[in-house]
């Protein structure tokens, strides 16, 4: 137990100063990288689309569970199933946060390699998406359909019918997540009259500080102690190592990782850890970075969704593409 707790200290020292590097990036781009730009790329023909909502999902500081709404909503207003696909790859594998958190723990050969590969299994996933002949429910409505109202604190386009909503002096506004109901809750008065573009720096800059270091941590805080605690059961207790430097050493440690990934969902910053411990006991690195790609994309929330909103066959197609993507990106990061 001594020994737990003190792997457990050494893993929450080493990662703090990336994690915190890491929310206050996120907090900068959620504040300042206008969400119109990111949806107004999302739509239309071509490699152009799909490239634009990987690099996004990418950067964008939101888990698998936060990229679902988002995903489903660009999709009602009129992205194609590709690259809505491609966003829900790219989102939830990787953040700034996991890729500063993997190489503190894993290195720079790891960091750029899974930075390299969910770009790679996104534009794949996206264009195979956009293969799958799908026919939208009727539920989904179109854009003509669907009534939407501007967020006034990130601009984002939000369906009346869905939103989170507001009264404010006899007049409803609408919000695309609780963080931004909240921000105009405090400023109200500021945000009806003048708009988020308005504000002084120093507003945005707390703006975007309250949602890294509070809204983020909120949101991946219990999962990543989470990881951290598992990563630090692995390496800190004997027959646990014993089992991963035995048996997961070789061709075994792809299945095992490609189970576990698809059985349970640790978010992309939690994940790497985890993945530092079983490879400190002797996991093979190509299955260590199976667990890293799979892990973070098939929760059971995106199972679910993607099952009800777009059909079995789009949920078994993107379950296929990512496990075999998976399985192929992992043996060639083991031969480099």
């Amino acid at each position: 137990m001594v020994e737990f707790f003190i792997v457990f200290k050494d893993y929450l020292i080493e990662v703090l100063p990336f994690l915190a590097i890491g929310f206050f990036l996120s907090g900068l781009i959620h504040e300042f990288v206008p969400t119109e730009w990111v949806e107004r790329h999302l739509s239309g023909r071509g490699i152009k689309p799909l490239l634009y909502s990987t690099l996004a999902g990418t950067a964008l500081p939101i888990c698998c569970i936060g990229a679902l709404p988002v995903a489903v909503s660009l999709h009602q207003k009129g992205a194609r199933l590709g690259p809505v696909l491609a966003f829900l790859v790219a989102t939830p594998a990787t953040s700034i946060s996991a890729l500063l958190v993997c190489y503190a723990l894993l290195g720079i050969k790891f960091t750029v390699f899974i930075f390299l590969a969910v770009i790679l299994m996104g534009l794949l996933m996206g264009a195979i998406g956009n293969l799958i002949k799908f026919e939208p429910k009727s539920t989904l409505g179109s854009p003509q359909d669907v009534e939407l109202a501007k967020d006034p604190v990130c601009g984002m386009d939000v369906n009346t019918e869905k939103g989170l909503t507001t009264e404010y002096e006899g007049k409803s506004y609408y919000f695309c997540s609780p963080h931004c109901q909240a921000a105009f809750e405090q400023e109200a008065d500021r945000y009806a009259i003048e708009g988020k573009a308005a504000r002084n720096i120093k507003r945005r800059l707390a703006s975007a500080l309250r949602f890294g270091f509070v809204d983020m941590v909120k949101e991946i805080g219990p999962e990543l102690l989470l990881g951290l605690a598992l990563a630090a059961l692995v390496a800190a207790i004997a027959p646990i190592g014993k089992f991963v430097g035995g048996y997961l050493g070789g061709g075994l440690g792809y299945l095992f990782s490609l189970v576990l990934g698809l059985s349970m969902y640790i978010c992309s910053t939690a994940s790497v850890p985890l993945v530092h411990a079983f490879v400190s006991q002797g996991m093979n690195i190509g299955a260590g970075m199976v667990l890293l790609l799979v892990g973070p994309i098939t929760s059971w929330g995106t199972i679910l969704v993607l099952r009800k909103e777009f059909g079995a066959k789009t949920l078994l197609a993107y379950l296929a593409v990512v496990s075999v993507m998976a399985l192929a990106l992992g043996w060639c990061f083991s031969m480099i």
